[in-house]
């Protein structure tokens, strides 16, 4: 059952029957069609992991066949099989969807390669879409815990939220949640398909806040020994999380207010303007409002960030949540 299940496909005899011993010979579980219909007839009955075919084939060619393969089984990965004056055909099935080509004559390391490489690479597609599916179950709604009025308040403002693009300030006590929900918005969003870049603002030295943030050119200051793109540049396209952003440098909050007003950048050391397209995220444990009167904080930027607010509410305020959070 946990062998790798391949399909050859072929009109000539000798040639299903030599490919089909040989992967078998690999540990393989191998079937094989005489044509593009008799294949169908086979991926109607069996999952494969892949397909091997050749272009040339009487009632249906491989490139039908490919077709086919890609709207009814797109996880299946496609190799064809080609003479070399059909190369080019070989080249727009490739175009098409299909992984490879194999050339004849061939030989048979050639074959195992492109076999073990071809099922590799569904191998990782597979990992990667249930790792997204899982990012999705982890940060959807759902996953926030709560059927509190003040909980049921914040998904819906969060729903809200995700459908827009403007700046986000999360507010609440340490452990409400505040990443969580920061994660919730962005896999809810229409940029949940580029990254979500968290950076901690407490949690990373001040001289280095903003080579962190902005990245640095090669021999910007000592140990810079190479280019550096910073995470507001990593973020393009996707969300830059920045967590306890209360405990932003003064001088930071100079630089990330005239990002924020520019949506443009510079590397230190660097004197080209980068623009880039992010969502920000801000999340404080602290008042802001009082950290601005007391001129601990930039007037200012608090504005920028604060364009809509998700306040989450501590375990104490909510407590009817207890019984379902244990």
């Amino acid at each position: 059952m946990d062998k790798h299940r391949i399909l050859v496909v072929d009109d000539e005899e000798s040639m299903r029957e030599f490919l089909s011993i040989m992967l078998y010979r690999e540990g393989y579980a191998v079937d094989a069609a005489a044509d593009g219909l008799q294949a169908v007839e086979r991926l109607k009955e069996y999952s494969y992991d892949l397909v091997i075919t050749d272009i040339k084939m009487p009632r249906m060619t491989g490139l039908q066949l490919l077709s086919y393969i890609l709207e009814r089984a797109p996880e299946t990965v496609v190799i064809m099989i080609t003479a070399f004056s059909t190369t080019e055909e070989a080249v727009d099935a490739m175009k098409q969807g299909a992984y490879d080509y194999i050339t004849k004559p061939f030989k048979n390391e050639e074959i195992r390669l492109i076999v073990k490489n071809a099922l590799e690479r569904r191998e990782l597609r597979q990992e990667n879409t249930e790792l997204k599916r899982e990012l999705g179950r982890r940060y959807s709604f759902g996953s926030l815990i709560g059927k509190s009025k003040a909980m049921q308040a914040v998904y819906d403002l969060i729903q809200k939220v995700a459908a827009s693009r403007v700046n986000v300030l999360l507010t609440g006590e340490s452990g409400t949640g505040k990443e969580l929900v920061a994660h919730a918005i962005h896999y809810n969003s229409e940029r949940k398909e580029q990254p979500f870049v968290p950076i901690n603002c407490g949690a990373i030295p001040e001289n280095l806040l903003e080579s962190e943030l902005f990245g640095h050119e090669k021999g910007s200051f000592t140990g810079a020994i190479q280019q550096k793109n910073g995470l507001v540049e990593i973020a393009h396209g996707g969300t830059l999380f920045l967590d306890e952003i209360g405990e932003l440098p003064a001088m930071m909050q100079v630089k990330l207010l005239r990002f924020l007003q520019e949506r443009e950048f510079r590397r230190v050391g660097g004197t080209r303007n980068i623009q880039v397209d992010v969502r920000l995220i801000a999340a404080t444990n602290k008042d802001l409002e009082a950290e601005v009167a007391a001129g601990a904080f930039r007037e200012d930027l608090f504005y920028r960030l604060n364009v809509i607010r998700v306040a989450l509410p501590p375990l104490r305020d909510r407590r009817e949540d207890i019984p379902i959070l244990t």
